[in-house]
């Protein structure tokens, strides 16, 4: 049967030590003698309610709950029915209502279960009150068999995981959470992914309009589906809308993976991973990954890097592993295949699971969610950086409040590093899990808490002063997203294009892409420390280029760029951005060369074709200099084409000095526009 997303990434509890499930409910003991009229119906109700219980399945308990309390109405002071509802909640998206019944049941009968302690630890720890969770793990710990070792390391380790919530606690991140309305409903919406503009959302739901209209018979909620919400005009987002086939079935569909561009989806399918790519406005049917990354085991998390030639994914499968599920990395290779998938290493991977891996698109933040390292409880949300060395820094955990003792999984950021995006279930929420927006503050910012801010995921004692953590060095984001249209310059009419992204000081394709079909629209996202020359290119149109030369701190912007391509005609001509000389020389820069690669090309997939090459200056300098270099410069790119091979009679060149301004020569970048070399086409 297909693992369900949902109950891997809602409900995974971190409990090692079955609750008893030989706890009994005695039916003289539950009857009440002096109201014997509701009785009968009571207890079929929990009769009703253990044959789920034993089932030991999350979705079973759920059902058991919803029994058990109906039969609580009739007798709320047996202890053993306190004991099971509270195991219900420890199970479900309300661990911390499990307290109040375990406490009950435990005045009520100090023995009603051999791991009541490891229970009332349990829902202290969900409840933030981690002393007295301490104190009940220790308690428990005293009646664990020497020979079991296993279980005292589990104690132990929930008891260091206090230990660090009180210190998380203590010092709060700046953040504000807040439920996103327009997302959320009565249902379960978890998993979101968000392009890198944020002006899409994909995520996952159980909601009732569900492609096959069915409930699973394990939970009696319904299947799961993918949905899709788009940023409106007015910033808040569109009505979610089911995405509809080929990506959702009558059976359980979830998304898990998102490109920054939003044209291709990674989707999680019976314990593995599929890919499905945007053709114009519909998905195409998913295709599974290949045996490199899916494996007869477990893979249900998975992301791309920001080029799209790398997935990291998450695996239970035992070769390679440092413990449970381990974060992994698969490559292509220069034939467009995924190579054998690595471990991420000892510093990210622990003895413990980690899930949820999402690579942000600076190409180099990589979030995650971990049970080891300095978790609170549960899994906790981390954030690593590669180095220049491609080691992973120590993760660092995200803190309280975006963190809690219970599973925090499937946490995105966004481009910009101002807002995260998660599933929780917390005050303000609108039932079971809700999609969450957290607010990162980008510096020490008083946080004030109060009751209209949800702030905090849990009730805990209010605390007077609190000192609020720096800014973290990983959500200053240096990258810079460039969107935009592509169309005909003629009939404005969308146009699919390629677009191929260099390094031009190594000379190398970093990632291509396409933009979309049916709109023209494009979105690529390019790390800071790279000079990137962008070409766009399409059938019978002239290829057009565009130069980001982005030093190793710049910051992170948005640029919308529409690009008009010029049909392949006599007189039309672009300026190539990617042809550069030093100041005051006419000598080719090595960046130069990806541009004159795709110059020759042209001229060699039309051999006929015959053009111009100018060159054309600011106005710094006398009009002579600027005449002769403009010339020289234009003659430097000619003679590279003859080098190569392509006839001199094909060419005429001129220097123009700065007689054709493109831009106002007053400031730094109009100068910088007016430094340009142009090709027209004379003849084809």
């Amino acid at each position: 049967m297909k693992k369900i997303l949902f109950c891997g990434m809602i409900f995974l509890f971190s409990i090692s030590i079955f609750a008893q499930i030989n706890v009994k409910i005695e039916k003289n003991e539950f009857k009440i003698p002096e109201n014997e009229e509701n009785f009968s119906q009571a207890w079929k109700k929990i009769k009703e309610g253990d044959k789920e219980y034993v089932k030991s399945f999350t979705g079973t308990y759920l059902l058991a709950l919803e029994c058990y309390l109906e039969a609580q109405k009739y007798n709320s002071d047996n202890p053993e029915l306190n004991y099971k509802i509270g195991v219900c909640y420890l199970l479900s998206l309300q661990k911390s209502k499990s307290l109040e019944y375990f406490r009950k049941s435990f005045q009520l009968k100090n023995e009603v279960a051999a791991d009541i302690h490891l229970m009332l630890a349990r829902g202290y720890h969900c409840n933030y009150q981690f002393d007295s969770a301490i104190v009940e793990y220790q308690i428990h710990k005293t009646a664990i068999p020497s020979e079991n070792i296993e279980e005292f390391k589990h104690i132990e380790k929930y008891i260091s995981e206090c230990k660090i919530g009180k210190e998380l606690v203590k010092t709060p991140v700046s953040v504000r959470i807040e439920n996103i309305q327009e997302i959320n409903s009565e249902f379960a919406e978890y998993c979101p992914l968000v392009s890198a503009d944020e002006e899409i959302m994909i995520f996952t739901a159980r909601k009732h309009d569900t492609q096959g209209k069915e409930t699973d018979p394990m939970d009696k909620q319904f299947f799961e589906d993918i949905y899709i919400s788009k940023k409106m005009s007015n910033k808040k987002w569109s009505k979610p809308l089911n995405i509809g086939e080929p990506l959702n079935t009558p059976q359980h569909d979830a998304t898990v993976g998102f490109s920054p561009n939003g044209q291709e989806m990674l989707i999680y399918f019976e314990g593995d991973i599929f890919i499905s790519r945007l053709n114009g406005e519909k998905w195409v049917e998913p295709e599974i990954l290949p045996p490199t990354i899916n494996t007869q085991y477990i893979e249900n998390s998975a992301c791309f890097s920001f080029d799209g030639n790398s997935i990291f994914f998450v695996s239970n499968k035992p070769d390679s592993s440092f413990g449970g599920k381990d974060i992994y990395i698969s490559r292509k290779d220069s034939t467009g295949d995924w190579l054998p998938a690595e471990n991420l290493g000892k510093t990210i991977n622990t003895e413990y699971d980690e899930d949820g891996v999402f690579m942000h698109p600076d190409g180099k933040t990589l979030y995650f969610s971990s049970k080891g390292h300095n978790s609170m409880g549960g899994y906790d949300i981390f954030v690593s950086q590669l180095k220049s060395d491609n080691s992973w820094s120590e993760p660092k955990n995200l803190g309280f409040p975006v963190n809690t003792p219970d599973d925090d999984v499937y946490f995105v950021m966004s481009a910009n590093g101002k807002r995260g995006y998660y599933a929780s279930c917390r005050d303000g929420g609108k039932g079971f899990a809700d999609i969450w927006v957290i607010h990162f503050f980008p510096s020490e910012k008083p946080l004030f808490r109060s009751n209209e801010d949800n702030l905090i995921a849990c009730q805990t004692n209010p605390v007077s002063e609190i000192t609020v953590e720096k800014a973290d060095e990983f959500r200053n984001a240096r990258l810079t997203i460039v969107k935009g249209k592509i169309t005909d310059v003629n009939s404005l009419k969308p146009i699919e294009a390629n677009i191929e992204i260099v390094d031009n000081k190594k000379n190398v394709i970093v990632a291509t892409t396409r933009s979309n079909k049916k709109t023209g629209e494009f979105l690529i996202t390019l790390p800071s420390g790279k000079n990137y020359g962008v070409s766009v290119k399409a059938d019978n149109y002239l290829f057009h280029s565009e130069n980001f030369d982005l030093d190793s701190t710049a910051a992170f912007q948005e640029i919308t760029k529409n690009v008009q391509l010029n049909n392949f005609k006599v007189g039309a001509k672009i300026i190539l951005k990617n042809i550069f000389f030093d100041t005051d020389k006419f000598d080719l820069c090595p960046e130069s060369h990806s541009e004159l690669t795709n110059l020759y090309k042209l001229l060699t997939d039309y051999p006929t074709l015959k053009i111009e090459i100018s060159g054309h200056t600011d106005t710094q300098g006398t009009y002579e200099w600027n005449k002769t270099l403009s010339q020289n410069r234009a003659k430097a790119v000619v003679n590279y084409l003859i080098s190569k091979g392509i006839k001199e009679s094909r060419f005429t060149f001129r220097g123009v000095s700065y007689d054709e301004p493109i831009s106002d020569n007053k400031t730094a970048q109009g100068r910088q526009l007016n430094r340009r070399v142009e090709f027209k086409i004379l003849s084809k």
